[in-house]
């Protein structure tokens, strides 16, 4: 049955024998002083290779309320989530993870903003964050580049304490991958489309055993993420700095042949086919857009 609880908590689970405990019953303490009763709390153990299992065996003994899908091997953080929104029976979904990072304390405040919003974002911005300076350094142009595609400010792009309607997620869950980027994804999606989309200050804290995070490859990844989903969904923001660039170029060409060479060259020639290829390409991608 849908919609059986108010909202139900989604937590990715990969090789987290020594937070999973903790986190879970943060959130159950959280929202008992809340006054929350009509939720569900679903674990999705990724494949792990630790001890998660076992514990998570364990906390289900002492805790028959606490859903736990298990996955036959490591699938991925966003692979994860898909499992989990596909099982649950909130009207809304709250996600975080359980290394400890996110203040669960906030789930509260997330979950009242999410009665006027298509969904609610964590943002990582208040003044008690713990964030490496590696990781910091490529999420600003990430952040800057992202804000563009979507047209709006993003304070925080992917960031994985947040709620959201289950309809809305429901509608996009083919697009939406199986990694990390499953947060960037989902928020480029909804702004692009004008979902309401907030965000509100939160801390961050340094995480309980080690990260799976890895900071060269998955920033390439981001980017051509953040790319592809431009193209799926706002893709006269992605193309009209190629068309500007070579539009300019054109006509500087064009100028330097008409009042320096008097000829019209081969390079103008093909600059302008470029320039016309690039707007028709552009065109044609954002009419897709329209239609689907």
């Amino acid at each position: 049955m849908k919609d059986k609880f108010d909202f139900s908590v989604v937590i990715p689970c990969y090789n987290e024998e020594h937070g999973i405990e903790t986190t879970v019953g943060q959130i159950r303490e959280v929202l008992e002083r809340a006054k929350e009763t009509n939720y569900e709390l679903i674990v999705v153990n990724d494949g792990s290779s630790d001890g998660t299992s076992g514990k998570l065996r364990e906390m289900q003994l002492a805790d028959n309320s606490l859903k736990v899908i298990e996955h036959d091997k490591n699938r991925g953080y966003g692979a994860s989530l898909k499992t989990g929104i596909r099982a649950c029976r909130g009207a809304l979904v709250a996600i975080t993870d359980a290394d400890g990072t996110y203040p669960n304390d906030r789930l509260p405040d997330l979950l009242h903003a999410a009665r006027d919003a298509d969904m609610v974002v964590g943002s990582r911005t208040s003044d008690n964050v713990t964030y490496s300076r590696l990781r910091m350094i490529p999420k600003v142009f990430l952040r800057a580049y992202a804000s563009w595609i979507a047209n709006k400010n993003i304070p925080d792009i992917n960031s994985g304490l947040r709620v959201f309607r289950r309809e809305v997620a429901d509608k996009y869950l083919g697009v939406l991958p199986d990694g990390f980027s499953f947060t960037t994804t989902i928020t480029l999606a909804l702004l692009t489309n004008n979902y309401r989309v907030e965000f509100l200050p939160i801390d961050y804290f340094e995480r309980v055993g080690n990260s799976k995070i890895r900071p060269i490859r998955d920033t390439l990844n981001f980017v051509l993420l953040i790319m592809r989903t431009g193209m799926y969904f706002a893709p006269m923001r992605v193309f009209f700095p190629v068309v500007a660039t070579l539009g300019l170029c054109s006509l500087g060409s064009l100028g330097y042949d008409v009042f320096v060479l008097s000829n019209l060259t081969d390079k103008t020639v093909i600059l302008l086919m470029f320039t016309m290829n690039a707007m028709m390409f552009a065109l044609l991608a954002d009419m897709l857009d329209k239609r689907t």
